[in-house]
């Protein structure tokens, strides 16, 4: 593991930020009590892949880049690894591989595309990004004052622990972004709020994704799903993939950036597991929802955390 820190150096000058380019990692937990936004990896699994293949610890901060990627000058030799949409990576002008570690050299350039599938990805570097750590955490979130989002000519330094290059996951284990989805959810908290044609339009309707997803949740367009009694109610903590149906029965999934408490119904939360195949659906991708129980949803979420921990062991014995 690279929990010893050598003395921090510049790795990167921003040449071009790329569209929304910015330092996220597990985000800050444990104070929405006090109204503050959790943030954090929109697709926690690829950004904690991303940290186990250079030897981080899974919550090490990474940068997290969408839609349109930057183009990166290397000002120091590291080792570093990236994860999730596949952006047309180059290196000094060739393809690179993804899901694997590589060694960059000083004068290196690495240039960021646009993605061929999936929207979302993570470079993570051997030893970390030096950021600031608010309420313990590197995430940013501008609407707060908490980071700054990359922009052109920035340094972004580091720690650059020395790593193992060629560490990566099979073809098998990468997983494959789609423009259709199936979300599994957990009914309720406020299911018995919605009419049963309500209901059937939520799970067996197709629900677009909106250009207005961001951050803070998808916004997808399909049949009005209709209420009982109107879609307000006293406002309540929100977890991360809840699924919202204001007044005008459009639903919202809220992501990383989510308000901490919120006053519409909810008709079900997206499981943790099929969290990043929201993170990474653009936008006009097509969402199918099923309903499965929270037994199951738990089975899932440590099906997820054995793969993170036997490839944990795995890097650390390459």
């Amino acid at each position: 593991m690279s929990d010893v820190k050598v003395n921090q150096q510049p790795l990167f000058k921003v040449k071009k930020p790329g569209l929304q380019s910015t330092i996220q990692d597990l985000g800050r937990i444990g104070y929405q009590q006090y109204g503050v936004v959790t943030s954090g990896a929109m697709d926690p699994f690829a950004m904690q892949v991303a940290n186990i293949l250079v030897g981080n610890y899974r919550n090490e901060a990474c940068i997290e880049i969408a839609l349109v990627g930057p183009d990166l000058i290397v000002l120091s030799d590291c080792t570093v690894a990236i994860a999730g949409a596949d952006f047309n990576v180059e290196l000094n002008g060739k393809p690179i591989k993804i899901w694997r570690t590589f060694k960059l050299r000083e004068g290196d350039r690495l240039v960021f595309g646009a993605p061929n599938s999936g929207m979302r990805a993570y470079l993570s570097v051997s030893g970390g990004f030096d950021v600031p750590v608010v309420m313990g955490s590197k995430s940013t979130y501008t609407k707060a004052g908490i980071g700054e989002a990359i922009t052109k000519g920035d340094i972004l330094c580091g720690y650059a622990v020395k790593g193992l290059s060629g560490v990566g996951l099979v073809h098998t284990e990468v997983p494959i972004y789609e423009k259709k989805v199936e979300l599994r959810v957990v009914e309720g908290p406020h299911t018995d709020r919605f009419t049963e044609e309500g209901l059937n339009i939520f799970y067996n309707g197709i629900h677009v994704v909106s250009p207005q997803s961001d951050r803070m949740g998808y916004r997808l367009e399909s049949r009005a799903i209709t209420h009982h009694d109107g879609a307000d109610i006293w406002s309540d903590p929100i977890p991360m993939g809840a699924v919202q149906v204001p007044a005008n029965g459009q639903p919202i999934i809220l992501m990383a950036d989510r308000q901490t408490t919120g006053g519409y119904t909810r008709i079900a939360t997206v499981i943790s597991e099929d969290v990043p195949k929201v993170a990474q659906l653009i936008p006009g991708g097509k969402i199918r929802f099923k309903s499965i129980d929270v037994d199951k949803a738990h089975k899932l979420y440590k099906k997820r955390e054995r793969f993170l921990r036997n490839l944990k062991y795995f890097a650390r014995r390459k």
